[in-house]
């Protein structure tokens, strides 16, 4: 069994929460007044003292201090224990850091490098065997905007400039005065907009990210890992994607210009980052041909500049780097619509790709490293180099999405002006693919300018029309996947090349030149149970397998969020389980790779908890050196806001894929022989399920009533809206708000809710359930997810929740069923680990998550209490501020939320 090791919890952290704390109360009082800090003192005191000694009177104190607050002091009290959690954050992850180092550089981590590498040779794998996984390996986090990311960029920011010089401080916390004026400008920041999101905010927060943490780790990781297996040649297997700007599933806010806006955006980053490492080159590299030898190309490089200065005359690195510096200034200009911060020297003309770029500076490397020798192998311009390698002017992959019903409805439309078919929509799976694939195999346009459209139809073909823009500025990475939602035939798929033919991406003489590969979603259970057959009809059509051998692999995306909301937790993660076997079936008889795209959030009942784990898990061959994850909301932060944690979880991705891609195949003997118990576990939980989300009277509005889901939609957290349609049906409500609510009102239920019923109503073996935990690793990593969730649940808040709701029968009944169920899990999970506590062999995690309770449930009695007036009637803007607070500090705190 294969688990990453568990998080620290040591004295030290515990100190650090405790300095950074006092220090935020000593800005507090200064900056807000002596009354609220007594406030927000007395309430942490008495939750510590609750948490410490829940059997005393400790609840009716909190309960005490928190009723009937001032909306001042509640908004307050908010922002105060918010911005705490996200000080916690920042001493959590710095002692993570520290436990990461010692651990990893001892060897003792599967999910570091040193670790990995050395559980693969006491398994007699061989570097080689690792390079090879690599060489045709692609492990890229694809970063998405959705509404459980509640901070302001203004935030992250601020809490980066801190985290530096907390990192800068050394091992022990020093208050500087510098750290002192970071947190008085967190403490008087806005933690949450004031206004709603538009999508170039979300553009703008990711493209932050890419800038400050990802351009910096990612060459550092890709090096990293040539320096280990000896291959200085390996290809760039690391890559970042974005949905930002791509993604218009049930987002009327995404367009064409969104499109082209991401792009100018992500290209000024880019080249932002790269003119800053090029002048610092050039400050640099002043070797002077006088005093050392420079390779031909070097010096015809250097002759070619337009640099009129006399002073670099005879120093040909910096005549090569200033006319470098001019090419991307002119390049900046051209693809990002703006002049360059620093204007170069003198005009010259834009690069046509960074190609091009990047053959200059491998002509400096290459001269160095021949006249100089090995010790410029490393630095800050191989570094530059690898960075162009992975980001190119693009800097993230930007993939499409849509809902297969808005193609459906735009090809309809686009054969039946055209005279082709006068109802497409009507027809049966056969006869679309027939009319599909035979407009495929036509040169002939279907659009025509000089007909009527529908403004749907329109707007596809505009952002299409951008697309095919973008890979003609940018390169074929710039997309390289179009995924279409809601997939339940191949028609699906085959509408989009349709479409893509409209564009000139898809050309019917030579479809395998395609550069955009269309992709299929499943997200619910009925879609992951007919994706093999689904995959096998697409690999069918000649245009199809055309494009998927010319790029060696066919893309499959499996949803984690829908398919839990259709089915429970365990179903989900076994119908994906199978499906992905099944998928890699199809695949391999068609002659292609299969990559599979994990559509994973933040909280458990989206796929979430460790992506190392998670990888380790999958089937074997499913992997096989090449997988995306998306990376969603407040985990991007969590993840990846600091660099060296950054590298942490890259280095986990990596790690955990080179171990399933060469693990032994005798771990397949678990899948095999506990398959059919699981089958009928996964059963029995849909079918508790089910009863209760779908088929319960009264559940909806339970749901909406005693979980902030009115909240979260109305009060416009992300750019999209939190439903795909008007309807107040759960089948229509989005994933990500869904499980988000549950989350706030600590009942965590998509992350657990249907286990207990289903050992108990299958008939389950605990011997076998046992072995089932101790030996197979999926197994191992659904209950340790489950664990986790529910020890972060708390069904006591749950029913102050539950007060919300104006019937009080339907809450006390459904409540009721709630508790029964989570009981019932908790004791099974516990029979079947052999512990007496949740968590009892993780004392890390538990430690932390003991550390960040008492800091959240006072967010948790805020929030009710302004729920409860915002219901009322009470539309003063502090009550939305208070509500928003609390929604961003109870995020903070629980970290895995959304």
């Amino acid at each position: 069994m294969i688990q990453a090791a568990e998080p620290v919890s040591d004295d030290h952290l515990r100190e650090e929460v405790r300095a950074l704390g006092i220090l935020l109360g000593e800005v507090m009082r200064a900056e807000s007044g002596e009354a609220l800090y007594d406030r927000i003192e007395a309430v942490r005191q008495a939750s510590v003292a609750y948490h410490r000694h829940p059997g005393a009177n400790g609840a009716a104190r909190l309960e005490a201090l928190l009723s009937d607050l001032p909306l001042d002091q509640a908004v307050g009290l908010a922002h105060g224990f918010a911005a705490f959690s996200l000080l916690a954050n920042i001493a959590e992850d710095r002692a993570g850091k520290r436990h990461a180092r010692d651990r990893g550089a001892a060897g003792e981590r599967p999910d570091t490098p040193e670790g990995a590498l050395r559980r693969l040779a006491d398994e007699g794998r061989s570097p080689a065997e690792a390079r090879d996984v690599l060489a045709g390996g692609l492990i890229s986090p694809v970063l998405t905007a959705h509404p459980s990311e509640v901070r302001r960029k203004s935030v992250i920011d601020r809490l980066a400039a801190i985290s530096d010089l907390l990192d800068h401080s050394g091992e022990m916390l020093e208050v500087t005065p510098e750290l002192r004026r970071q947190i008085i400008i967190l403490w008087g920041t806005r933690l949450v907009r004031a206004s709603g999101l538009v999508v170039q905010d979300e553009i703008d927060t990711v493209t932050s990210f890419l800038e400050r943490v990802f351009m910096r780790a990612v060459p550092d990781r890709l090096l990293d890992w040539r320096r280990r297996l000896d291959a200085p040649d390996l290809p760039a297997f690391l890559r970042i994607g974005s949905w930002v700007g791509g993604d218009r599933d049930g987002n009327p806010n995404v367009d064409a210009g969104t499109l082209r806006a991401a792009f100018a955006t992500q290209a000024r980053a880019a080249l932002r980052f790269y003119l800053e490492a090029v002048h610092g080159l050039g400050a640099e590299l002043s070797l002077s041909s006088s005093l050392a030898g420079v390779s031909p190309q070097l010096a015809a490089l250097a002759e070619s500049s337009g640099d009129p200065s006399p002073h670099r005359a005879l120093e040909p690195y910096r005549k090569a780097l200033t006319h470098i510096y001019a090419r991307l200034a002119a390049t900046h200009l051209a693809l990002g619509g703006e002049p360059a911060p620093r204007a170069p020297g003198f005009v010259a003309p834009a690069y046509d790709g960074s190609e091009a770029f990047h053959a200059d500076l491998t002509v400096l490397q290459d001269s160095l490293v021949a006249h100089h020798g090995a010790v410029f192998a490393e630095g800050p311009l191989p570094t530059l180099i690898a960075a162009v390698e992975v980001f190119g002017f693009h800097l993230a992959t930007l993939d499409l999405r849509q809902n297969s019903d808005v193609h459906e409805r735009v090809v309809a439309e686009l054969l039946r002006v055209a005279g082709v078919c006068p109802d497409y929509g009507t027809l049966d799976e056969a006869g679309r693919l027939a009319v599909l694939e035979a407009e495929l195999a036509s040169p002939r346009p279907l659009f025509s300018p000089y007909a009527a459209y529908g403004e749907e139809t329109l707007k596809e073909r505009a952002i299409l029309q951008a697309a095919a823009e973008a890979v003609a500025r940018f390169g074929p990475h710039a997309i390289r996947t179009h995924i279409v939602s809601k997939t339940d035939a191949a028609s699906d798929l085959l509408e989009v090349y349709l479409l893509l033919k409209e564009v000139g991406l898809f050309r019917p003489e030579d479809p395998g030149t395609c550069p955009v590969l269309a992709a299929p979603l499943f997200e619910t259970i009925d879609d992951l149970r007919a994706a093999r057959a689904t995959l096998e009809r697409l690999l069918a059509s000649p245009a199809a397998a055309a494009v998927a051998r010319a790029r060696g692999v066919q893309e499959v995306m499996i949803g984690y969020s829908d398919s839990n909301k259709d089915g429970s937790y365990l179903t989900s993660g076994w119908e994906l389980n199978e499906a992905s076997r099944g998928l890699l079936e199809v695949a391999a008889r068609f002659g292609v790779r299969l990559q599979l795209f994990h559509g994973r959030g933040g909280a458990v009942g989206r796929g979430g908890g460790s992506s190392f784990a998670g990888v380790v898990a999958q089937p074997r061959g499913t992997v096989q050196g090449r997988i995306r994850v998306t990376e969603q909301g407040e985990v991007i932060a969590n993840k990846y806001g600091d660099p060296d944690i950054a590298r942490r979880n890259l280095d986990a991705l990596t790690c955990g894929v080179l171990l399933n891609s060469l693990r032994p195949e005798g771990d397949d003997a678990f899948g095999a022989r506990h398959g059919a118990t699981m089958g009928r576990l996964s059963d029995a939980s849909m079918q508790a399920y089910r009863a209760l989300v779908y088929e319960t009277e009264g559940f909806v509005d339970y749901f909406r009533a005693a979980t902030p889901i009115a909240e979260i939609a109305d009060l416009k957290i992300g750019s999209r809206p939190a439903s795909r349609t008007a309807s107040s049906r759960i089948e229509d409500l989005r994933a990500i708000p869904w499980v988000f609510s549950w989350s706030q009102s600590r009942i965590m239920l998509p992350g657990w809710f249907g286990f207990g019923s289903a050992v108990r109503d299958a008939g389950a073996d605990l011997d076998e359930l046992r072995a089932m935990a101790r030996d197979w690793p999926f197994f191992t990593t659904l209950l340790q997810n489950m664990e986790m969730v529910m020890a972060k649940a708390d069904m006591t808040i749950a029913r102050r929740y539950a007060a919300l709701v104006p019937d009080q029968a339907l809450a006390a009944r459904i409540h009721g069923a709630l508790q029964a169920e989570y009981d019932l899990t908790r004791q099974t999970l516990l029979d079947i680990t052999g512990q007496d506590e949740l968590l009892a062999r993780q004392p890390g995690l538990d430690r932390l998550i003991r550390l960040r309770m008492p800091y959240v449930e006072p967010l948790n009695h805020v929030q009710i209490e302004l729920i409860r007036r915002r219901r009322a009637g009470d539309d003063d803007p502090r009550v939305r501020a208070g509500i928003l607070l609390a929604i961003n500090g109870i995020a903070a705190g629980l970290r895995n939320s959304g």
